[in-house]
């Protein structure tokens, strides 16, 4: 376990930002207008007027994920529960990343299971922490280590789970151009990663009723 606790302190450590002077708002737009330029298109025209300004308003929504920290998301835990003590799952989280490689939209699913330990957050948390991940730029490999590695360390359950199916636009729209090609990955911990069992369990269980 302390391996795997290390793993995930690294992981944190690498997805943790240094602090840098952020453009401002006439420098970001300036910049979008120089793309403007560069594609051909001409940014004086009507259409593309006050594209400048929008785009950096999707910026700010789209990756409002670095300014906001998972640990906030899931501090508020619930130990009434009842006597509960076994596995908890959230599936079909909905969630749209961009590619950190081309900075084209990454569109998915996530599924996550823990295992308690006395303690459970609300469920609403575990999709804000998707969300949180999902706004900055990615690779769905990271994103998937990222989410379960919070998880593990905020919470420290007994285990967690955490599976992530996506279809890259960086597939689908260049390059190989293969429209509908999904990527699955996967994360497990504590005793998700050292149970074959709990893995089969989860899977089981996450098929049960199918998948919206």
């Amino acid at each position: 376990m302390d391996a795997i606790v290390k793993k995930f302190e690294d992981i944190a450590v690498a997805a943790t930002q240094p602090e840098v002077e952020r453009p401002s708002q006439a420098e970001v737009e300036a910049a979008v207008r120089t793309l403007l330029l560069w594609i051909g298109e001409n940014p004086q025209r009507e259409g593309l007027l006050e594209t400048p300004e929008r785009v950096a308003k999707a910026y700010t929504e789209m990756f409002s994920g670095y300014g906001r920290d998972p640990a906030d998301e899931l501090g508020r835990t619930f130990e009434e529960v009842a006597g509960f003590d076994d596995l908890v799952i959230e599936k079909d989280i909905t969630f749209h990343s961009h590619c950190e490689h081309h900075m084209v939209p990454i569109i998915g699913k996530a599924h996550i299971g823990y295992l308690p330990d006395g303690k459970v957050v609300g469920l609403s948390k575990l999709a804000r922490v998707v969300d949180i991940f999902a706004q900055r730029l990615q690779t769905q490999e990271a994103m998937t280590a990222q989410i379960a590695g919070a998880i593990q360390d905020v919470l420290n359950p007994l285990g967690v789970a955490v599976i992530i199916e996506a279809e890259h636009m960086c597939m689908a729209m260049r390059g190989i151009r293969k429209q509908g090609a999904t990527t699955i990955t996967s994360t497990f911990t504590g005793a998700f990663r050292d149970s074959p069992e709990e893995q089969v369990r989860f899977m089981t269980l996450l098929r049960a009723g199918g998948r919206g």
